[in-house]
């Protein structure tokens, strides 16, 4: 009895997982297909021949392997920055006092209320007047700073212990000693959630990358990826590949790290 009463929530997952995976395995078959039309059926992808000279051609018939570089190191640097400068402006609301402490804090969260696009025009005319078009600088500096990021550092930073943090100042080590030493090491598992959720939010970035970057040199991924449409819009087989290039690396990120992030969204979760 107690089997049978588990057998309708099993249902529900195992629809919801194969609702979630049904697209990713449609473009993989799509993409691993010869010259597949719009409105080709599963069956006829299934019984159809497989191949891989879609995304050789893909990498060969435009720059995908300087947008692939290109969203890897944008993403690499933006992910890194913003999660060390997180922790440190997380650590100092946490457990530092200063005027105007609580007013900066609700200024964070308010900041968190603003959609993107209304901050798009205003950020343009920024990296214009800097001189930034066209640069890794204007792909990247404008999102070192997330204020999602110091949210949940300063959560996570309040539920460690302060005792080590005494004895360490007790001991004469400095502000910066105490960050090293203990709480980068403590904040290691929700370190690792940030990294990885900034790596994908700048991985899947479109709007800003568009903005910033006129040349095809300096183009992400998906920035390339719509522009690559243009030249293949009936082309699903090639077009299919370019998306597979932006999507399998990011699953396999999250399969290879998908225990470090349970265990650093479950960490603290249970106070003893």
């Amino acid at each position: 009895m107690k089997r049978n009463r588990h057998i309708p929530q099993h249902l529900i997952l195992w629809l919801g997982a194969i609702t979630m995976f049904f697209p990713i395995v449609w473009m993989l078959l799509l993409s691993l297909s010869d010259n597949p039309p719009g409105d080709v059926t599963l069956r006829e992808l299934l019984s159809g021949h497989f191949t891989i000279k879609n995304y050789a051609e893909a990498l060969s018939s435009d720059s995908f392997g300087v947008y692939f570089l290109n969203s890897v190191l944008v993403s690499t640097l933006i992910a890194i920055v913003s999660s060390y400068l997180s922790v440190i402006v997380a650590y100092a609301f946490a457990r530092r006092s200063f005027p105007f402490k609580n007013i900066l804090f609700g200024s964070v969260l308010a900041i968190l209320m603003v959609p993107p696009h209304v901050v798009m025009i205003s950020l343009y005319r920024e990296i214009v007047l800097f001189g930034w078009m066209n640069s890794y600088l204007a792909l990247t500096v404008p999102f070192f700073v997330t204020p999602f990021g110091i949210f949940l550092m300063r959560q996570f930073i309040e539920e460690l212990p302060k005792e080590l943090e005494e004895a360490a100042t007790i001991d004469g080590a400095s502000t910066w000693l105490v960050l090293r030493s203990i709480i980068f090491p403590l904040a290691k598992p929700m370190f690792v959630v940030l990294f990885i959720y900034q790596f994908l939010t700048a991985w899947n970035s479109f709007l800003f990358p568009f903005l910033f970057v006129n040349t095809a040199r300096m183009r992400t991924l998906p920035v390339g990826l719509a522009f690559y449409q243009g030249k293949q819009s009936i082309d699903w087989g090639h077009l299919m590949a370019g998306a597979g290039m932006s999507a399998i690396p990011v699953l396999i990120l999250f399969a290879v790290f998908q225990r470090k992030i349970i265990a650093g969204l479950t960490a603290g979760a249970v106070k003893g």
